[in-house]
């Protein structure tokens, strides 16, 4: 079993414009965000994850998730040291628009590269995410990068 977790540096596409309601904004959203990752076999994983979309709203469009879902790791290239990986998230979204929390689903994937025995580059990681919002649905989109740190 092992421990890692890590900080995020995110860019994404809000489902949500102050402008013209649900849909693609006319800008994107920056933000900051914080992982863990926790291993109990080579195909038993599990993540959490925190994120925080607070720059560059337009019109105070941010988005605020915490998820938690499996981790499918696809293969690990050992001579590259890199692992890309399959993910499947969901728990709730936030935003200043919304009057109430959305159950968040997000789907995506990414590369792990390994460093050292207890640092890793989170290369890339994208998250296509469903916010359930009624009446209708948001699509956010977006690609994270960062730094992880094995605890355990």
């Amino acid at each position: 079993m092992s421990l890692t977790a890590g900080a995020l540096g995110s860019v994404f596409q809000p489902g949500f414009s102050a402008i013209g309601g649900p849909g693609e904004a006319p800008n994107r959203i920056y933000g900051a965000g914080a992982y863990a990752d926790v291993r109990f076999s080579r195909w038993v994983q599990f993540e959490g994850e925190g994120r925080w979309m607070h720059l560059n709203t337009l019109y105070g469009v941010n988005e605020d998730t915490y998820l938690a879902g499996p981790r499918i790791p696809l293969h690990t290239f050992h001579f590259l040291r890199a692992t890309p990986y399959a993910k499947a998230l969901v728990g709730l979204g936030y935003g200043k628009f919304l009057t109430n929390p959305a159950l968040t689903v997000a789907y995506g994937g990414g590369v792990d590269l390994r460093l050292t025995k207890k640092i890793s580059i989170r290369a890339g990681d994208f998250e296509y995410q469903q916010w359930r919002v009624t009446p209708t649905t948001l699509w956010p989109y977006g690609v994270s990068v960062g730094i992880g740190y094995k605890i355990f």
